[in-house]
């Protein structure tokens, strides 16, 4: 049995590209990601509710996304990395249907602590764009 193995700080620079992470956002992953934060808002449970707010559809929780990108970043590092911050800003909405596709890179290193930006795209256009802090063992 192999287990995941977690990157070392003194392994990652400046410059570093993540591997591409794609997530499709069925309608039932915009409804139970939104019920599993908690987030009853109907706009992302409810079709009906979504287009009388004058959305075309449920569409994806912020929760969700800040959890999509710790995902995505901790998958690289490995499971002993420890997430200090995430900050990400939201751009066009992530509709159930569409596809969100993750990139990223490492902007920073200091010491243990590595910035990574992330932006996550979707068929509109930049979904989520923003920066995730790990700290990796030395």
């Amino acid at each position: 049995m192999s287990y995941p193995t977690t990157l070392r700080a003194a392994a990652v620079t400046v410059g570093t590209a993540l591997p591409p992470m794609t997530i499709h956002a069925s309608t039932t992953f915009v409804a139970t990601t939104a019920i599993a934060t908690r987030d009853f808002q109907d706009v992302h449970h409810d079709r009906d509710a979504a287009h009388a707010r004058g959305s075309k559809d449920i569409f994806v929780n912020i929760l969700t996304d800040n959890g999509l990108v710790q995902k995505y970043v901790t998958d690289w590092a490995g499971p002993e990395a420890f997430v200090r911050n995430i900050s990400i800003r939201l751009g066009a909405p992530c509709y159930a249907g569409d596809t969100l596709h993750f990139s990223g890179s490492v902007t920073a290193v200091d010491g243990a602590a590595v910035t990574i930006a992330v932006t996550a795209k979707d068929s509109l256009g930049d979904h989520i764009s923003g920066t995730a802090t790990v700290v990796l063992p030395a």
